[in-house]
């Protein structure tokens, strides 16, 4: 790898900090994750990391047609670049449910699907589609570990599977199997543990055949049980990380060879004390949610140690003697670029270590136009 990709020839452009996006290596992570699968129709990748009309059109364009997302923005944001399959990854209540309708009836071509896990829910999705004359594809969301949605895997999954069936409205095509709790660094011990969840899918597979049931659609896995549902049959895979990849990632699976595509850029902007330097980069340019030493790591300053952060200023310990100076740019790689880049309301674009562009990330806001 090279290590100085990330200069920036006209940097003296870029204010502080940005989020800037490197579109040659974002390209080659859609190769790399072409290359893992078998059948492109088997990817179904999360757009909640990058949020943008542009990527999702360079998904678009490498052969990748159905997409997940989690908000009514993200999957508006899809219906606008004209993507053919859409999976909300999220139970649609209250006003929810109500612009998800509007939204099927606004992209009539996109297919738009969502999830349920209880039958209150289903009837509710039921009543509403029928009132609105459509038909709402479903995936009954699985609980498998993560605990926080979902019918319990080992719960009367076949019961709500022919309630759902018996409803208008609606229509059942399988399961959505997210296991974003299983992320040990050994890929082994990941396989191991995900194997055992996916018997138990299997078997309930069997059981909706049994009772005379299409065979379902399975959605599984997000990125570090990517490369472990990718061998799997007639599973479709949801990475989302892999466009940008982080330091997180390429530090916990190194077996996925994704590279790195996005940065915060950040300047010292005031000199504290002989061993201290302050940055313009607060609580409101990085994820936060991980301890102060591991939310970002320096590419071209790895000695400097964060030691405080606040909503616009970062301090950070450094030798004596040092030879940072006012105005120094430092290239930042976060250690969780999801919730970095929805910080920020665009994305400035290199190519070929020169700005060339701005996205919009569209998909921040929770509302587009409906």
């Amino acid at each position: 790898m090279d290590r100085e990709w990330y200069h920036i020839k006209n940097i003296e452009k870029i204010d502080s900090p940005a989020f800037v996006v490197y579109i040659d290596r974002v390209r080659e992570n859609i190769y790399t994750i072409k290359s893992i699968i078998d059948d492109v129709t088997r990817l179904r990748p999360h757009i909640k990391t990058h949020k943008t009309k542009e990527i999702s059109s360079l998904l678009l364009e490498a052969g990748i047609f159905k997409f997940k997302c989690a908000t009514i923005a993200e999957a508006e944001l899809l219906g606008l670049a004209a993507a053919p399959d859409v999976l909300l990854a999220y139970q649609p209540v209250g006003p929810k449910l109500e612009r998800f309708i509007n939204l099927i009836k606004a992209y009539p071509s996109t297919n738009f699907s969502c999830l349920v896990d209880n039958e209150k829910s289903a009837k509710n999705i039921s009543e509403a589609a029928a009132k609105a004359n459509v038909t709402i594809p479903v995936f009954i969301d699985l609980n498998v570990g993560m605990n926080r949605t979902g019918i319990d895997i080992n719960g009367d999954v076949i019961s709500l599977s022919q309630i759902i069936s018996s409803l208008n409205g609606i229509e059942l095509k399988g399961f959505h199997v997210y296991d974003g709790h299983i992320k040990d660094p050994d890929l082994n011990k990941r396989k191991e543990e995900s194997d055992l969840i996916f018997k138990r899918v299997e078997e309930l597979k069997t059981g909706l055949l049994a009772k005379g049931f299409e065979e379902p659609i399975i959605v599984a896995g997000g990125t570090p049980t990517f490369p472990i549902h990718a061998q799997r049959k007639n599973v479709e895979c949801s990475p989302g990380t892999f466009v940008y990849w982080d330091a997180g990632y390429v530090q916990n699976f190194p077996e996925q060879h994704f590279l790195p595509a996005a940065l915060v850029i950040t300047r010292v902007i005031s000199l504290p004390s002989k061993t201290k330097i302050c940055l313009d980069m607060g609580h409101k340019s990085i994820a936060a949610e991980n301890d102060l030493n591991n939310r970002v790591q320096f590419l071209n300053a790895p000695g400097i140690k964060p030691i405080s952060q606040s909503e616009e200023h970062l301090v950070a310990e450094v030798l004596e003697g040092h030879s940072y100076e006012i105005g120094d740019v430092l290239y930042a790689l976060p250690v969780h670029i999801c919730p970095t880049a929805a910080l920020y309301e665009r994305a400035i674009v290199v190519e070929n270590g020169a700005i060339v562009t701005e996205w919009n990330t569209a998909a921040r806001d929770r509302k587009i136009i409906i």
